[in-house]
């Protein structure tokens, strides 16, 4: 007569074990890769924001003068870069002349500020001086 048997094997367990564990190493690493994704959002938001407020300041709270300025604040570091472009728009009577000046904001971040960066750049009217 033929015992009914109970339970499972060892093998079964083991086989289960191994199977358990694989999944769950995929699962860690979608989990890791998807925390360094959040992180490396999350720098390019704040990067960007710092970017926005300086190029908004500049022309407004700042002086529209020509040059390079650079500073830090926290882990970012910023650069502006304001250049006077070179047009040739025709004079219009009774228009106050205006100068083009090109604004250049670069902020990087990280341990390697060379590998994450964002840059903007933009024209900015200023009024030109009389002829």
């Amino acid at each position: 007569m033929k015992r009914a048997s109970r339970g499972f094997s060892l093998l079964e367990v083991l086989v289960a074990f191994v199977i358990l564990a694989l999944v769950l190493a995929v699962l860690m690493r979608i989990f890791s890769g998807a925390l360094r994704n959040i992180g490396a959002a999350e720098g390019y938001s704040q990067a960007v924001a710092i970017a926005e407020s300086k190029l908004a300041a500049i022309g407004v709270d700042t002086p529209l003068v020509e040059g390079v300025v650079a500073d830090s604040e926290n882990d970012y570091a910023w650069q502006i870069a304001v250049q006077r472009e070179d047009t040739a728009a025709p004079e219009l009577e009774g228009v106050q002349p205006t100068e083009l000046y090109r604004v250049e904001v670069t902020v990087s971040w990280g341990a390697n500020p060379a590998t994450r960066s964002v840059r903007f750049v933009t024209l900015r009217a200023a009024p030109g001086a009389a002829i």
